[in-house]
């Protein structure tokens, strides 16, 4: 491997299966989809059946909660052990050059390894590489059981640069056709098409480090953004997969205290590089489901009095309308569809302290179900989802507006990490599928 440390990154050894083996089967989707769902993932596995499958060798977090996580987690270690003992996978040193098309829109991306010493998940950090959402604590130990002497690390963490000039990826997207073509398939379920190229060409490679050299440059990035004089690049954003970067950065450090040198595998996680201005990206809100509410509590009115005098409650007809309306918010009233067993509604937040419609909902949400509100909380994707767990007696789904994309980078530089679970580049389908995998010891 590689390494380019003033960039943040390096060029990695990727495992992937030999010629010949079904991708069709080998590629899942991110484990933190469908998490609702569980009849989704039992169509993976009857689709993946006995071949060779990441579905092997992750955790479906729709699993999370089940009674015996760690013989599950026992599978996953021996699934990895037996894929690298039987010979399935082959190596190749090098980028890779990715095209993803659904929805009749082509993505590209670029495959390589990411510095965990140039990130930190913490509010206010500073680095190189941020998260964009607020990091929740909780959700780290369980992943860290999962990951901490894996013998593999496969991705599903996209991570955005702001490069309107498409510096980093547009050289490589225009040459592909002279490069090592290593994967072209359709994926399962409704996924789309998955190309991949490596980059075996030192020219190109050269080019993709020089690009992100010079957006890292201070000077260019303070007057990018007409910032102040000394304050710290941001390179890289977190686009998805912030909590799986996180697990890797706290087996780094413990790695570290254990003794781990800085040339130690774990100081690197596998990722997928992305332009923020890439037309195929689109930024899709993320709704909340709360599960059986508790009886005798009236979640609105109790949202209403979280801000007296502050609430409209407007009723509508229908989902399109209520789409409608939640998509006219603006920075003085948020707008928040409403789903229930009775119906539809949007609230209109006028005065909140918080900046963005997400945030107010989720300043209420995280004491109520805290509180015992409700018996869980979900985030999920998609219109048709949210609306029809919403409408289940003893459920409530909040529909919430998206944001603009280009916001992004000026508001984690200035106000630091956004409320979690703000914006999901694309819909569930639409998420990255485990294809690559790396070796982690």
């Amino acid at each position: 491997m590689r390494t380019f440390e003033s960039a943040g990154i390096a060029v990695p050894d990727v495992l992937l299966p030999k010629q010949g083996a079904a991708l069709d089967r080998w590629a899942v989707v991110a484990c933190d989809q469908y998490t609702s769902q569980p009849e989704y993932w039992a169509e993976v596995k009857r689709i993946a059946g006995d071949s060779p499958s990441t579905l092997n060798i992750i955790y479906p977090e729709v699993f999370l909660n089940e009674a015996d996580p760690d013989s599950r987690i026992r599978n996953i270690r021996a699934s990895m052990r037996g894929y690298l003992d039987s010979g399935l996978f082959e190596s190749r040193e090098g980028l890779v050059y990715v095209e993803r098309t659904v929805e009749g829109r082509t993505r590209r991306g670029i495959v390589a390894c990411i510095d965990l010493e140039k990130y930190d998940y913490n509010r206010g950090s500073t680095t190189l590489v941020r998260a964009t959402e607020g990091t929740i604590l909780e959700r780290i130990p369980p992943r860290v059981r999962i990951r901490k002497g894996a013998p593999l690390e496969l991705p599903h963490i996209l991570i955005l640069v702001d490069d309107p000039d498409d510096a980093m990826i547009g050289p490589v997207a225009a040459a592909k056709a002279k490069l090592e073509k290593v994967y072209d398939f359709e994926l399962m379920q409704k996924g789309g098409h998955l190309a991949g190229y490596r980059v075996n060409d030192a020219a190109l490679e050269k080019g993709v480090i020089d690009a992100l050299g010079r957006l890292a440059d201070p000077a260019k990035f303070q007057a990018k953004y007409d910032l102040k004089a000394q304050t710290p690049v941001l390179l890289f954003a977190v686009g998805d997969g912030n909590h799986s970067l996180a697990t890797a950065k706290a087996i780094w450090e413990d790695a570290k205290k254990e003794g781990a040198g800085l040339d130690s595998p774990l100081r690197w996680a596998l990722v997928e590089l992305e332009n923020l201005h890439d037309k195929a990206l689109v930024f899709e809100p993320i709704h909340r489901v709360l599960f059986h509410l508790a009886q005798g509590r009236d979640i609105l009115q109790e949202l209403e009095a979280h801000y007296p005098g502050k609430v409209k409650r407007v009723p509508v007809p229908n989902v399109d309308a209520l789409k409608k309306l939640v998509e006219s918010s603006d920075r003085t009233t948020h707008r928040i569809g409403v789903m229930h067993a009775a119906g539809y509604e949007v609230l209109e937040v006028t005065g909140s302290p918080a900046g963005l419609p997400v945030g107010t909902l989720q300043a209420f949400l995280d004491p109520f179900v805290k509180g015992g509100g409700a018996k869980e909380i979900d985030y999920v994707h998609g219109t048709e989802v949210v609306d029809e767990l919403g409408r289940k007696p003893g459920n409530i789904g909040f529909f919430l507006p998206g944001m603009d994309k280009h916001d992004l980078f000026r508001s984690v530089i200035l106000d630091g990490v956004l409320p979690r679970k703000t914006f999901s580049m694309g819909e569930a389908h639409e998420k990255r599928f485990y294809m690559e995998c790396r070796r982690l010891g």
